[in-house]
């Protein structure tokens, strides 16, 4: 019979002490923070991290320069190594597709269903569409934005 079987009620099986029952998405209440303790400020770095990063201070020419050696001498790790330092891989590539004239908010639904019929065919992945179809949301919403500065500005000068 496993823990789960028997209930919150058993006890471990190393420990002897009853096992306590908690979720897949929260840590043991004993580490989680306490009240007024927000963790680890963001863009603080690990001991380790901090550690490493001292050691390497004022080596970086050096450490560039073995590399090349190695690389130059036939490592294929370091030639690797050197070759993605000097023509990293592409994370991005340009999309070519044909778009209505962004006029107006008909012409950013024109868009929308040009960019899903692209899709649909198979000339753009699900994920270059999510990103154009972000820039012609974009679009939309500063053509949204003037538009009700105009009418706020209009009903200012009327009043």
């Amino acid at each position: 019979m496993t823990a789960k079987q028997r209930g919150s009620e058993s006890t471990g099986a190393v420990t002897g002490t009853p096992e306590k029952k908690r979720g897949n998405a929260s840590p043991p209440v004993e580490h989680q923070f306490k009240p007024g303790n927000p963790g680890r400020p963001k863009g603080s770095r690990n001991k380790v991290t901090l550690a490493i990063q001292e050691l390497l201070d004022g080596e970086g020419e050096a450490l560039t320069r073995k590399a090349i050696e190695l690389a130059l001498e036939g490592d294929v790790t370091a030639l690797r190594l050197c070759l993605e330092r000097l023509h990293p891989p592409r994370k991005d590539a340009p999309v070519s597709l044909q778009l209505p004239s962004m006029e107006g908010a008909d012409s950013a639904a024109k868009a929308m269903g040009a960019i899903l019929e692209s899709v649909a065919k198979g000339h753009l992945t699900p994920l270059e569409a999510r990103s154009l179809s972000g820039l012609v949301e974009g679009y939309r919403k500063a053509l949204e934005t003037a538009e009700l500065e105009a009418r706020i500005k209009a009903l200012e000068e009327r009043s």
